[in-house]
């Protein structure tokens, strides 16, 4: 009788321990999707595009032949592409001239279904998510993005750390028509009408007030290379290397950091390496 007692206490307590562990079990699945939800929530928040309608509406006003489509697009990713000339001084008026002919003013099916603005493919180095799309060859494998942003800042370090586009940040930051023919030099595109293309979006957009945004009063016009290598002669420049910061880069050519920030249109402290940075005004 003692026996059977003992087994009927074991057996309940068994059940009761399965049945609080599925409990437990359940809460916390329950809590983990919750999470999943509010994460997902906020990245779509955060990562929203927006433009100001208004000042779309007022361009077309002032000039109905150009393209709502492209006007809609510089401005959603103005912002980015001036954030990334700070950053990597590439000019924003060639990232928004190449993200506009590449993506089709972001209605191509590279935009749509990959996020990728700028053509890029996906090389050797590339670990992320793919598309496979018909270019110069079939099926070719290109980048897949969780979000335009990314595209954007990919673009930049695509051509800040690929020594055939070296050479085109010893070009003044203004000279976007030096930056289109290098680009086209440098094998970027196999159109030979590339460098038209790029120039007759900056001009035709007035791109070149993103430019502006970001060099303010050390914006200068450049018509000629001539023109370029004599203001460059007279301004010297320092391309960042590994363990540079603007402090140490400020004391050995013996300026303020602010000086050199504003030298460079630099919103932070935050350099790359590749980066040019210029020393003196014209």
């Amino acid at each position: 009788m003692k026996l059977k007692y003992i087994i009927i206490i074991a057996v309940f307590s068994i059940l009761s321990t399965s049945c609080k562990s599925k409990k437990h079990v359940a809460d916390a699945s329950t809590r983990t999707e919750k999470k999943v939800k509010s994460t997902t929530r906020k990245e779509k928040v955060s990562e929203s595009l927006d433009y100001d309608i208004n000042a779309v509406e007022s361009q077309l006003r002032s000039n109905p032949t150009l393209s709502r489509k492209s006007l809609v697009y510089i401005a959603t990713f103005g912002k980015d592409a001036v954030e990334e000339m700070e950053k990597y001084n590439i000019p924003a008026s060639i990232t928004l001239a190449q993200g506009l002919l590449e993506s089709g003013s972001g209605s191509g099916r590279l935009a749509k279904e990959a996020n990728n603005h700028f053509g890029i493919k996906c090389h050797k180095s590339w670990r992320g998510d793919v598309l496979y799309h018909d270019d110069d060859e079939l099926q070719e494998c290109f980048r897949k993005y969780r979000h335009p942003k990314y595209s954007y800042r990919d673009h930049s370090l695509f051509l800040s750390e690929r020594q055939r586009y070296m050479f085109l940040f010893n070009l003044e930051r203004s000279d976007y028509k030096g930056w289109a023919r290098g680009l086209k030099k440098a094998g970027y595109a196999t159109d030979p009408k590339y460098p038209v293309k790029l120039i007759s979006l900056i001009e035709r957009y007035n791109l070149t007030r993103f430019d502006k945004q970001v060099l303010g009063e050390y914006y200068k016009e450049t018509s000629s290379r001539k023109k370029h290598r004599k203001s460059k002669a007279r301004r010297g420049s320092h391309t960042v290397v590994k363990g540079d910061t603007l402090y140490s880069i400020s004391k050995r050519y013996k300026l303020s950091v602010d000086e050199l920030k504003a030298l460079n249109g630099l919103g932070s402290n935050s350099i790359s390496i590749g980066q040019q940075l210029y020393l003196k005004s014209l």
